[in-house]
């Protein structure tokens, strides 16, 4: 009898256009191009809803995923049909794994084997703890399993995926967590980071003896094959692309960019090493994975190689990833009373398992109970690693629909409470500082000088010329090293999958994270800043701090507040452009600003910078500056003014100070709320700085009496022909009260937004300063909270 059922015709790659009538749907390359756009926009819609809750993106990409398939939308068979047809199905699966090759590649570069090499005894334990005992509770509920829903299946593969599935911790997404929380440079983040790393090279060894296992030959000597080679695959790789690796490093100096030869030649490799891996028959991500583990971390080479790949694979084919994953997974089969409380026991042990292994072993260790706690929590995070097991054991056909949906869910459930339970059971401990921090104020009684630490914040070297100058002018008489600066590059915690910059960086030491060798990097600023630190008295301290906009000022607070700063100087959130207009450089650095200047401990400045000392380092002797600080009055104003007469201690500043006083015979009072100055008066201030400084012949003090606020304006309009201008963010008086209208930007003052203004042609750079108190004055908090508006 001969079958009258035909095979669908293969999908051609593109259409001739709707005016031809055709469907698009019905061609690949169309038909792709919608299902990656369908992707992409629930999934960053979804990780943008799942935000507040501080949930790693993996999380909106399972969900999303799983949206897609059977289990939601796909319900709808029209939708099905349409989108995701079963034709279309070798397309997507393609284009996935080879996203995911390149994605395992990345992992890969993220592990550094010198830093397992390094890895103590009881991070070792911590591992083999939280390795071990879920992986015993694995095959205990396998055999449950066997005996339910997953009847027939072969026992040795399926004992070994399920002990796998459980006992795994994905380290790129504990290290988006640990960094979110802020816990990377913890105990608790050391620690788990060491174990994980760990905890990842074992799970892959064992998935890679579950893949061999679970192959369709009968005989066993057919896996003892695939192992055997498999084994002389990785050594072989291992004498052969460390040298190569290491002379294409060389090859590649600092602050250069990579060769693009050796950029594909890489991507090559990890093609090669795929298909080898693949024949032999253990799947072509480990592979990847093992040239991505063996190429040296050294040098800019492997930071050079994420950047130019990561962004591609991670935001465009990884998500596919998980469309692919999701349409194998049908939560509806998981039906009736028995399957969900196997669900729940599944859940069950792979949370016990993670928490009380670690926790048990950490306690042994005499690890804090909490802190033990906090470790097993952090372990038991799944992520993409734990689907491409399951969907390793589903292609096999080791895992049956309803089993494979229990264990997607599982990951789904333990990497969705991480972040909430830590945060409820682990508060880390504020460092304990060895003395109090007194000096908040650069203002003291009689202009008297004390150490001085400024703690100065930037987003890149555009300002860099800037800050140094600035540094140097503020450095005093250079007789003796009085100055320390701590400065500070702050980078976003993005939503890229690698981790490498960022746990490279935070594995030295410190917090937020040091960077303890600059010329193991390729970080410029840290090199100028140590080229300058060799050249003057001042000691500076470059770190790093990386985190999301949204919690940045905690990151600035804390450690200015540990590091006992005297000021903090932020940088205003626009930039000069070349025709001399400001350009805003990112508006979530203002939000920043703005917090900073509600919270910190110590007297806080914003530059505005117009290029003070222009665009290269001045050495000292070149110095020739002119600085004019605007004094109306008030706290805000005193420090400005002890400020600037810190900077004219150096020979190369000249300074100018100009009281601006109303005329209150001529003004009319009536009208203006005024906030009275509490003590010390302003005239005492100004007593005590001629008293002090001004028998020094580089500075020089005026007064200007005005009847009013524009006569003000002229006043500051002629007096701003300098290199730098020092004001007080919110001055006071009843003068400082008339110029409050203007309000461009509140948090930068009166005088601030008068300044940074368009109408008002200035080249100079401007300080807006605030001095420090415990309690800001009802008007300095409602210029924080105040939006942007023109009068």
């Amino acid at each position: 009898m001969v079958s009258n059922m035909t095979c669908p015709p293969p999908m051609k790659a593109t259409s001739e256009g709707v005016f031809q009538g055709n469907n698009p749907l019905d061609y690949a390359l169309p038909l792709v191009i919608v299902q990656i756009c369908l992707v992409l926009l629930l999934t960053r819609a979804l990780a943008y809803l799942l935000k507040p809750l501080r949930q790693p993106r993996v999380i909106a990409e399972i969900i999303g995923g799983v949206l897609l398939g059977p289990s939601a939308l796909g319900r709808n068979t029209t939708y099905l049909h349409t989108i995701f047809p079963n034709k279309s199905l070798p397309v997507l699966d393609t284009l996935a794994n080879l996203g995911l090759l390149f994605f395992l590649f990345l992992v890969g570069l993220e592990l550094d084997l010198n830093s397992l090499r390094r890895t103590g005894r009881k991070a070792l334990s911590i591992a083999v703890a939280g390795i071990s005992l879920p992986f015993i509770l694995g095959i205990c509920v396998s055999f449950v399993l066997r005996a339910t829903i997953s009847k027939g299946v072969n026992p040795g593969p399926f004992i070994v995926f399920m002990g796998v599935a459980m006992s795994i911790t994905a380290f790129p997404v504990l290290a988006r967590i640990l960094a979110e929380l802020k816990l990377l440079t913890t105990d608790v983040g050391r620690m788990a980071m060491s174990a994980a790393a760990v905890n990842d090279v074992a799970a892959w060894i064992l998935l890679a003896l579950a893949v061999a296992l679970s192959g369709s030959g009968h005989s066993p000597f057919v896996a003892l094959w695939v192992f055997m080679c498999g084994s002389a695959f990785i050594m072989l790789c291992s004498f052969v692309i460390p040298p190569i690796f290491k002379w294409m490093s060389r090859r590649c100096p600092e602050g250069e960019p990579v060769d693009e030869v050796y950029v594909c030649a890489t991507l090559g490799v990890v093609l090669a090493a795929g298909f080898v891996t693949d024949a032999i028959g253990i799947h072509a991500l480990f592979g990847a994975f093992v040239v991505g583990v063996l190429i040296p971390k050294e040098g800019p080479f492997a930071g050079a190689l994420v950047e130019k790949v990561e962004d591609l694979v991670s935001g465009l084919f990884l998500p596919l990833y998980f469309v692919s994953s999701g349409l194998k997974t049908n939560v509806a089969s998981i039906r009736g009373v028995e399957s969900w409380c196997l669900f729940v026991l599944v859940v069950c042990a792979a949370c016990l398992g993670k928490i009380a292994g670690t926790v048990v072993v950490s306690l042994r260790c005499k690890v804090p109970f909490s802190e033990a706690l906090a470790l097993g929590l952090l372990m038991n995070t799944k992520g993409l690693v734990e689907l491409i097991v399951l969907n390793i054991g589903k292609d096999r056909g080791v895992l049956n629909d309803q089993t494979f949906a229990i264990l997607v869910l599982m990951a789904l459930v333990t990497t969705f409470i991480t972040t909430p339970s830590v945060i409820a059971v682990y508060k880390p401990a504020k460092k304990a500082t060895k003395s109090e921090h007194k000096n908040k104020t650069v203002y003291r009684k009689g202009f008297a000088t004390s150490q001085f630490r400024i703690f100065i914040t930037f987003h890149g070297i555009r300002n860099l010329p800037t800050m140094i100058n600035l540094i140097e002018a503020s450095r005093g008489t250079g007789k003796k090293e009085t100055l320390t600066v701590h400065a500070m590059h702050l980078m976003e915690l993005t939503e890229r999958s690698s981790a490498i910059l960022m746990v490279h960086k935070a594995r030295r030491n410190g917090h937020p994270f040091w960077k303890k060798d600059p010329n193991k990097g390729s970080d410029q600023i840290v090199v100028a800043f140590e080229a300058f630190q060799q050249l003057s008295k001042v000691s500076i301290r470059p770190t790093t701090a990386i985190s999301a906009v949204s919690s940045m000022y905690e990151d600035i607070c804390e450690e200015a507040e540990a590091k006992k700063a005297t000021m903090i100087i932020l940088q205003f959130h626009k930039h000069m452009r070349l025709d001399g207009h400001l350009e805003t450089t990112r508006a979530e650095y203002r939000h920043v600003n703005r917090k900073v200047l509600e919270h910190a401990p110590c007297s806080v400045s914003i530059l505005v910078d117009r290029g003070f000392g222009g665009t290269s380092h001045v050495s000292a002797s070149n110095v020739d500056s002119l600085v004019t600080v605007l004094f109306f009055g008030g706290h805000d104003d005193h420090e400005a003014l002890a400020y600037g007469a810190r900077m004219a201690e150096h020979p190369g500043i000249n300074l100018v100070v100009v009281r601006i006083l109303l005329d209150y015979n001529a003004a009319n009072s009536g009208s203006v709320s005024v906030e009275i100055s509490d003590p010390p008066k302003d005239d005492d201030v100004i007593a005590e700085f001629k008293d002090k400084l001004l028998k020094k012949s580089t500075i020089k003090y005026v007064e200007r009496v005005v009847k009013n606020a524009s006569e003000a304006i002229e006043v500051i309009r002629d007096n701003t022909r300098c290199n730098l201008v020092i004001v007080g963010r919110m001055p006071e008086g009843e003068l400082a009260a008339l110029m409050r209208k203007r309000s461009e930007f509140p948090e930068m003052g009166p005088v601030g937004n008068l300044l940074i203004s368009p109408e008002f042609h200035i080249t100079a750079s401007v300080l807006v300063v605030q001095q420090y108190r415990p309690q800001l004055s009802v008007h300095a908090l409602a210029s924080l909270k105040e939006e942007a508006s023109i009068d």
